[in-house]
């Protein structure tokens, strides 16, 4: 199997590098180590004052979250914009189980729909070295509803572990679930490693491992699966978290400039 090289391209340098600026204590984005975000500063009202009411912010507006998305540009080579589903898609992640949430993790995955549908804007690209395919959509769901979803996530490593699967053709295959570290931007945020094993091959057994993050950053939310067999750039899965926080905070920022 050809071994790909670490994501360390010119272009995903200079996209990174603003953010990590602000990012004390950490030199990569490696898995071990994922990136910590400032802590923000609590703000105490002044003792003459009532509390201002919150004020509702607006959602993203089409061409914002389009502007919002992250691109290959983003990643670098060997990423590029996606020239189809994935083969892996139908062949492994379309299966199903009898236990409710791990059925309803997989569907979720295979349609796409962890956060719900419609998606507001979504992204696909591929890395044409390992045949990975990362899936970046953005969510127009409120907070609270986002803040379920992820509560719900967060059971999986435990109620879904391990478990059994069956794939097209009655494929049998081993699913395991675990916690996956995320840099810790944004308010809310969960990532999961969710791999479907088929050990009866005639050769080493076939491994589909899936990288899943969902990231709410104020009311905006984040979905991303960055999937393949046998090997996932996991460098890209938290470039793409860090880099999806940081754009929507570019958009944001411009939106209340433009006001």
């Amino acid at each position: 199997m050809t071994r790909r090289t670490p994501l360390g391209s010119a272009v995903l340098a200079a996209g990174v590098a603003g953010l990590l600026a602000l990012v004390p204590g950490c030199a990569t984005l490696g898995l071990e180590h994922p990136p910590t975000a400032r802590p923000a500063l609590p703000t105490v009202p002044p003792s003459s004052s009532r509390p201002a009411a919150p004020v509702a912010t607006p959602g993203l507006t089409d061409a914002q979250a389009q502007a919002a998305l992250i691109t290959d540009t983003d990643l670098g080579e060997p990423w590029t914009p996606t020239r189809g589903a994935a083969t892996w898609r139908d062949g492994m992640l379309k299966a199903t189980t009898p236990t409710a949430d791990c059925r309803k993790l997989l569907d979720g995955l295979y349609a796409d729909e962890l956060l719900g549908a419609p998606a507001l804007a979504v992204v696909a690209l591929d890395d044409a070295v390992t045949g990975a395919q990362l899936r970046y959509q953005l969510t127009d769901r409120r907070p609270k509803d986002v803040d379920r979803v992820l509560a719900w996530l967060r059971t999986l490593p435990r109620e879904c572990a391990r478990f059994t699967a069956k794939g097209p053709d009655d494929l049998v295959l081993d699913a395991q679930v675990s916690e996956l570290p995320l840099p810790e931007v944004g308010d809310a945020r969960q990532g999961l490693r969710v791999t479907l094993t088929d050990w009866d091959t005639e050769g080493d057994p076939l491994v589909l491992a899936l990288d899943v993050a969902v990231v709410r950053a104020g009311q905006d939310t984040f979905a991303l699966t960055n999937g393949g067999v046998n090997e996932v750039p996991n460098e890209a899965t938290q470039a793409a978290v860090q880099l999806g926080v940081q754009r929507l905070a570019e958009v944001r920022k411009r939106g209340r400039v433009q006001v």
